[in-house]
């Protein structure tokens, strides 16, 4: 996914608009960064103590905490974002949905049947199902099919019955479905079907803001997509809107859509250019509207189910990977087929540093896609949305400023890492997006020195650094659909970045995060598992630079005192949280030094001494250094 903030750091000459807005909510974030700054040269000049130095930290964390925006939630966010009664006791197995969008008046009718199963008895015996759909879209009917079994000697057969199904608003964007005269056995299959029109929520500044896409083409042709992260899916299908729950055996998206276009989506096409009929008084006609079918095999997050039409055409290629043969699939406007020829040659290279970096593409049996989008990108699984125009950089720039970003097609990459962390490791919360963004921003790092070196991804990593705010915790709000800070992208980056140097052993670090993905393997999680999981494989306990990176808004500093005569460091962490103790790792010698927030003084080698420097560590480390004077 791409962040308002990341578009408006580097595209402002696309978006000028916009610029009061950035340079609004980087106020609070100025002062606060003048205030560490005059801060900082008073303890330079006074040369404070450690318990000085102990205090601004406390103050910086107090003002930090009273410059914080507070929030306020509605009842509505809460059902939009946790479980409930109305939503736990069921699991969603499947959606299979039907859409035929009207490009003149901006309008969808369809149809989604959702198959599910019981996961145990709720406590007052009623079946009511939360069923999320925003408004202005409208929830038709719903109905169900019930199996009767006969009762005398010549029935050999069920009886399929249809009911109609008791329905209410019980929020502006979700209802409830009265299933208490039709009970559902625990663990056993069953479905609804769900009718439902309207005219969707429209993405004005799509992937920034969600909603159904209206656009022409370069040539006039009618372009439609959806993007609808964090808005939800509900914002254009009735589902189960929570993350949390994905459906175990995928989805297929039905799109009827006029016989001029191409309709796309997710995963591998089952029907297509199939002829609607419209059922007449005397007799079905054949109407101008065509039908195609896409299916997933795999879980899937509702967001990331996406209908793509427009006039689009086709190319393929395979790559051998680790799991065998891989089928690539290219969508694309006609008239950029031969830009996408060779600007896609870029996502081999992609998957063969991600494959290795990372473990096997997740999705194999959905195959792997690039569509063309009417928007600049975001991770639709197996159908990943490409805008970047067939160019370089992320439109042309450098996030980094390194020089390195202009090596290859940011979305080709970034957005495709997401098949990885995000698509494949889902959090159930959004507050824990982190989980997503840091290590696919980290994805980027990898890429770079995969093919250009381990020093280009230092750079790389360093520069991202730059766009660091540091203006709210990266860990958002549990339970109301609340994102942290859009520092969960550069700042998660750096903090993975910090924590594989701290472990120095880049075989174990590979370790890790293909073991990520294989042990969460299309699982949806919570943060405290990820780095539960990194902390238990590392055999170091990150639990407080956790804390400290995904928690708060500071930033750790080393104060260290060099003794040459005595050749010793004396070390200690301050503007930190109690107890922090991120070990610095000595690269020549991979020597762990466990400092904390008490100074301790370390013996070191010529060599250790001589690397021990702000330019080395900071490199390595996303932290800020200081020589001090320590009181004895």
């Amino acid at each position: 996914m791409i962040t308002k903030r990341k578009y408006l750091l580097t595209n402002n000459r696309h978006c000028k608009e916009q610029s009061n807005l950035f340079y609004v909510a980087s106020l609070g974030t100025t002062i606060q960064r003048l205030l560490r700054r005059t801060t900082d040269s008073y303890r330079y000049v006074r040369s404070v103590t450690i318990c000085s130095f102990a205090l601004i930290g406390f103050t910086q964390l107090a003002t930090a905490q009273l410059m914080a925006k507070k929030e306020t939630f509605t009842h509505a966010d809460t059902l939009r974002g946790s479980l409930n009664p109305n939503r736990d006791w069921w699991d969603v197995l499947r959606y299979d949905i039907t859409v035929k969008p009207n490009f003149e008046k901006k309008t969808i009718e369809g149809k989604v049947t959702i198959k599910f199963k019981k996961k145990y008895l709720p406590n007052d015996l009623r079946q009511s199902m939360q069923i999320d759909l925003q408004e202005p879209l409208i929830l038709d009917s719903v109905i169900t099919y019930q199996n009767i079994k006969p009762t005398d000697y010549r029935g050999n057969r069920d009886f399929t019955t249809k009911y109609h199904l008791n329905f209410g608003k019980q929020s502006s964007n979700s209802y409830l479905l009265d299933l208490s005269y039709f009970p559902v056995a625990i663990n056993v299959k069953d479905s609804i079907t769900i009718y439902y029109h309207g005219k969707p929520k429209e993405a004005i500044r799509p992937p920034w803001d969600g909603g159904w896409i209206w656009r022409k083409d370069a040539k006039g042709n009618p372009w439609m997509s959806v993007a609808c992260q964090g808005l939800g899916a509900s914002a254009w299908y009735p589902c189960k809107d929570y993350q949390g729950d994905e459906p175990d055996n995928g989805a297929s998206l039905t799109m009827i859509v006029p016989d001029t276009l191409m309709a796309v989506a997710n995963g591998r096409l089952l029907k297509g250019n199939e002829a609607e009929r419209q059922r007449g008084n005397e007799a079905s006609q054949i109407t101008n509207l065509k039908s195609y079918t896409w299916e997933v095999k795999n879980p899937i997050n509702n967001y990331l189910i996406i209908p793509s039409i427009g006039k689009y055409v086709n190319f393929t290629d395979t790559l051998m990977g680790e799991k065998g043969k891989l089928d690539l699939s290219y969508w694309v406007l006609d008239y950029n087929l031969d830009k996408a020829k060779e600007q896609f040659k870029q996502a081999k290279l992609m998957l063969r540093a991600f494959e290795y970096w990372f473990g096997p593409y997740p999705f194999y049996e959905d195959s792997y896609k690039l569509v063309e989008s009417p928007h600049l990108g975001m991770e639709h699984q197996s159908a990943t949305a490409y805008g970047n125009k067939f160019g370089n950089g992320y439109l042309g720039s450098d996030l980094s400023g390194s020089g390195w970003g202009l090596k290859w097609d940011y979305i080709i990459v970034h957005e495709s890492g997401h098949e990885w962390f995000a698509n494949n490791i889902t959090t159930n919360d959004i507050a824990d997006m982190w989980v997503h963004e840091g290590f696919t921003d980290y994805s980027e790092t990898l890429f770079t020195e995969h093919y250009y070196g381990k020093e280009a991804g230092n750079d790389y990593n360093f520069g991202l650094r730059r766009n660091i705010q540091n203006d709210q915790p990266i860990i958002g709000s549990y339970g109301v659909n609340k994102e942290g800070s859009g520092d969960m992208y550069y700042k998660g980056a750096n903090l993975i970045h910090t924590i594989r140097h701290a472990i120095n052993n880049d075989s174990l670090f590979r370790q890790i995060l293909r073991g990520l993905n294989k042990d969460f393997y299309h699982k949806t999680v919570t943060t405290q598992q990820v780095e539960n999981y990194i902390s238990k494989k590392a055999g170091i306990n990150f639990s407080k630079t956790f804390d400290q990176y995904l928690r708060t808004t500071l930033i750790p500093q080393l104060n260290y005192v060099i003794d040459t005569a005595k050749a010793t460091v004396t070390a200690n962490w301050t503007n930190c949280i109690d107890g922090f103790d991120l070990p610095i790792t000595l690269m020549p010698t991979n020597k762990h030094l466990q400092i904390t927030t008490k100074q301790q003084s370390f013996k070191l080698t010529n060599a250790e001494l001589a690397w021990f420097n702000k330019t080395n560590i900071e490199r390595q480390f996303y932290i800020t250094t200081k020589q001090v004077t320590f009181q004895p």
